[in-house]
């Protein structure tokens, strides 16, 4: 018995040693830094000079600040068309390739090839073909008879918009396999018995694919939304949260406040506030899941 129970204990620190590096790393690299930040909300810092506590008066001057409503406002805008539409797309794609048609394979490597390439290397070709006077996307306009294409990523309309795109391009190919995995998992019997009572493919779709899907459904929109308010590689590479404001996102502020305008305290109090938005959206969509989201 005593033998065993060592071996018990000897078995724990073991695991216990090989976990040791990453709780460490863990400890320093995530724990220490969320909560020195957070402190630092309350403070007014600018990296060199005493630390001044400031009390909520980050969190006051947020209400104020209209480069940061406008960011918001972005972010909004940017999550409520680029996650229903890659979602949409992305399980369109899933259904269409779920079939064992030949060429199938290439065919789904290539949607998600965009997701495995390097952000900023997409940010770069995407840059080029926006060009309004050399690139082919306002060269094929012109072709068609548009004699003044979009200006893109200089227009204050069209830069939205354009990393809207170029987002929905890029993420697609990583909810299209998640759709995947969830469709291979449905039972076939479920269909054939459609089959045999007289169901058409849109009725199997909605009732069928949709119901057994929503498991998968409600994560992609949890990360969809997550993803979307987390942007800042696209935006800083293709238009610096320009021209003007048009683009300017609450990733790319709290980056610019902190990094360029040295306003620490004031970059950690909009980093929580982002946090808080997530944290509230996440948190209706867990408490709405039960309504719709089908485990059984």
């Amino acid at each position: 018995m005593k033998d065993s129970s060592r071996a018990l204990r000897r078995n724990r620190i073991t695991g216990y040693t090989f976990l040791l590096p990453n709780i460490i790393g863990f400890l320093i690299f995530i724990c220490f830094p969320v909560g020195a930040s957070f402190l630092m909300s309350f403070t007014e810092w600018n990296g060199f000079g005493d630390i001044e506590f400031a009390g909520l008066s980050n969190y006051i001057r947020l209400w104020s600040d209209e480069t940061f409503r406008i960011s918001l406002l972005n972010s909004l805008i940017m999550t409520g068309v680029s996650v229903p539409v890659t979602l949409l797309l992305a399980i369109l794609a899933a259904v269409a390739l779920n079939k064992g048609l030949r060429g199938v394979k290439i065919f789904r490597t290539a949607i998600f090839l965009p997701h495995i390439t390097a952000t900023i290397a997409v940010a770069v070709v995407w840059q080029l073909l926006y060009n309004p006077t050399m690139g082919p996307i306002n060269g094929m306009l012109r072709s068609l008879g548009i004699d003044h294409p979009p200006m893109w990523l200089a227009s204050t309309q069209w830069a939205l918009i354009s990393v809207i795109i170029v987002s929905i391009w890029h993420s697609i190919g990583y909810y299209m396999v998640l759709y995947l995995a969830g469709l291979q998992g449905i039972p076939k019997d479920l269909y054939e018995a459609a089959e045999i009572d007289g169901a058409g493919k849109v009725s199997q779709f909605r009732n069928i694919t949709l119901p057994m899907l929503s498991p998968v459904i409600f994560f992609t929109i949890i990360m969809g939304i997550i993803n979307s308010f987390k942007v800042f590689d696209l935006v800083f590479v293709l238009t610096k949260g320009g021209p003007g404001r048009s683009t300017h996102m609450l990733v790319y502020d709290i980056y610019y406040t902190a990094f360029q305008r040295f306003e620490y305290g004031y970059a950690s109090a909009m980093a929580y506030v982002l946090f808080a938005i997530i944290l509230v959206i996440t948190l209706i969509q867990f408490r709405g899941q039960k309504r719709w989201v089908n485990y059984s």
